[in-house]
């Protein structure tokens, strides 16, 4: 797995929560995401480098956090840090993927 989709995921399980209000990733990891969700995340952010291409060159670690939090409107991303030459482009294309909710389902399995 690339470092961008690393990112990602570690921002998507660090920024969603559970039912009791806790961070998703104090009690869970990537094991214990579902593999249709693993496949679309890594299809989300296989298709968004592409797109993206050289604006995130060199800064994908970043690039993959701020991917999360910008197409899931919390308030912080490309839009509002390091990003000056590309930020609103980068914005635009995250927000074309819509925002996507994590939820642990009755297996224990976290799921899209």
């Amino acid at each position: 797995m690339d470092t961008f989709t690393k990112s990602y995921i570690g921002t998507a399980l660090w920024s969603s929560t559970d039912s009791s209000d806790h961070p998703l990733d104090c009690n869970y990891d990537t094991d214990d995401i579902s593999p249709e969700c693993m496949k679309q995340m890594i299809e989300d952010c296989r298709a968004f480098q592409k797109t993206a291409g050289d604006m995130i060159a060199g800064r994908e670690e970043r690039a993959g956090h701020d991917f999360w939090l910008t197409r899931n409107g919390h308030g912080t991303g490309f839009w509002d840090g390091g990003w000056i030459q590309h930020g609103d482009k980068l914005t635009g294309i995250s927000k074309a993927y819509g925002s996507v909710d994590l939820y642990v389902g009755d297996d224990g399995k976290i799921y899209c």
